[in-house]
């Protein structure tokens, strides 16, 4: 596993990338603590795809990259992998209700699990769960905080400039 610390308008967030493919991005909350990581080899964030991620987040908080390239490899289980397939799907500036996302599953009752995969979804902004919101379109749960998640959709739909800090 490798991981890079980058700087972004939302604060620092950290990147884990495997061979395959990113696996991870955490909120600057989720990684205190790992800074000693800085003389562990495993950690030194020297990868292909921790670079390419990193370039493709820049280009996302400049409003410049709507679709991310960068192979990804989240773990799961099989009902997760389902939802976050569908979360892939859901364009740059639309939004989806986790009703929704479980009617396209096929599994109109399934909004709570819907909601509780959407939670463990470890890939946030490149598996877009913060394009899920409440039926009655309120902004419900999102891993790095409703401010985040706001600011990401108003990011997405130009209305001003990403900027929390």
């Amino acid at each position: 596993m490798k991981s890079k610390l980058i700087d972004s308008p939302i604060g620092c967030l950290e990147l884990l990338a495997n061979d395959s493919g990113l696996c991870g991005l955490n909120w600057a909350h989720q990684h205190a603590g790992h800074h000693n990581r800085s003389n562990d080899s495993r950690f030194d964030g020297r990868s292909r795809i921790l670079e390419q991620a990193s370039k493709e987040l820049q280009l996302y908080f400049e409003g410049r990259l709507q679709v991310f390239a960068v192979p990804r490899a989240p773990e799961g289980t099989p009902f997760q992998q389902q939802v976050w397939s569908i979360l892939e799907t859901i364009e740059w500036g639309k939004t989806l209700s986790y009703k929704t996302v479980a009617n396209k599953l096929g599994k109109p009752s399934a909004a709570r699990a819907v909601g509780t995969a959407i939670g463990k979804n470890p890939l946030p902004i490149f598996i877009p769960c913060h394009r899920v919101i409440g039926s009655d379109g309120s902004l419900t749960g999102f891993s790095g905080g409703i401010d985040i998640k706001r600011g990401l959709l108003a990011l997405e739909n130009k209305q001003y400039d990403l900027s929390l800090n």
